[in-house]
């Protein structure tokens, strides 16, 4: 029987200094080219240092050279070591996947008393019961959602506006609860509202059940109320009055907002961030309009 066996080493050295290790290019713009590899890494190279990169004569004292290596584009010497590091960062970028999602969206009302320009669901108005989510479709998803694989849980509540179905919420919340304890697990929740209908009681829950608040904050008070209009032209009073509620019973880090940039808030960044200082957030996090439900017929209007 024939045997088989691997060259020495030296013979996967290259002599000419480096080799390449995998990318993928394209031309970005007439005098430079955008390289990405399989973990990420990217860099930008003029059009010489490209040719001269990928022909294998680049100068090895160049801060190119050093970046291309540092990257994990090329490498010199022994192949073992730059190669288990690329590995190493590719299994780290891919880890999540073993544990398949972890996020969990319920809908559980499409009713919504504010009427939004840039709504992403095709909210229905609040007097009709029948677009919320019921007790047996709770059930269904929960069984759904505790076959994932992943060891930690995030559920979020959406709508429309949650909070006009909050028995669901409760009923949701101690049923994921308990099935996580079955199941070994940890569960996290939180409650995409627009604070309006935010009740002491409610609030009391979410604290007793450590459930998280996102809200959105489109700015000051002209900016907010012309993109959240609702009966009484009060959303930005009625989301400031609720945050303070939320931070006094929930704590302080336990709010967070969002804010969706259209036409007007473009014009008035200033305005914005001084809002987002006054009401004591330390970042902004920055949305942009959807083309989805609501949104799709008011999209001239709102940019």
């Amino acid at each position: 029987m024939r045997q088989t066996q691997f060259l020495p080493r030296q013979h996967y050295q290259s002599t000419s200094g480096y080799r390449l290790l995998p990318f993928r290019f394209l031309q970005f713009n007439e005098r430079e080219k955008l390289l990405v590899n399989e973990v990420g890494e990217y860099m930008y190279l003029d059009n010489p240092t490209f040719d001269a990169f990928v022909s294998r004569s680049l100068d090895t004292g160049t801060d190119a050279y050093l970046d291309l290596k540092g990257k994990h584009f090329l490498f010199d010497g022994e192949p073992r070591v730059p190669i288990e590091l690329l590995a190493t960062k590719y299994r780290t970028k891919k880890a999540h996947l073993a544990g398949f999602t972890k996020l969990h969206i319920f809908v559980v009302s499409l009713r919504c008393e504010h009427s939004c320009h840039y709504c992403q669901v095709s909210r229905v108005s609040a007097d009709k019961a029948l677009y919320d989510m019921s007790e047996a479709t709770a059930r269904a998803a929960l069984d759904l959602v505790f076959k994932t694989p992943a060891q930690e849980i995030k559920i979020e509540f959406q709508g429309g506006e949650p909070l006009l179905n909050f028995e669901r919420i409760v009923q949701i919340v101690e049923d994921a609860e308990q099935r996580s304890r079955d199941a070994d697990k940890t569960v996290e929740f939180v409650v995409t509202t627009n604070l309006a209908l935010i009740t002491t009681a409610m609030l009391r829950y979410f604290k007793q059940h450590s459930v998280l608040i996102s809200t959105s904050l489109d700015g000051p008070a002209f900016i907010h109320n012309a993109n959240r209009p609702r009966p009484g032209n009060n959303s930005y009073e009625l989301t400031v009055e609720n945050i303070g509620a939320a931070r006094e019973i929930l704590g302080y880090d336990r709010v967070g907002a969002l804010m969706t940039a259209t036409r007007l808030s473009l014009s008035h960044p200033s305005e914005i961030i001084d809002e987002y200082v006054r009401q004591g957030f330390q970042s902004i996090f920055l949305r942009s309009v959807s083309p989805y439900g609501f949104a799709l017929k008011t999209a001239r209007l709102i940019g």
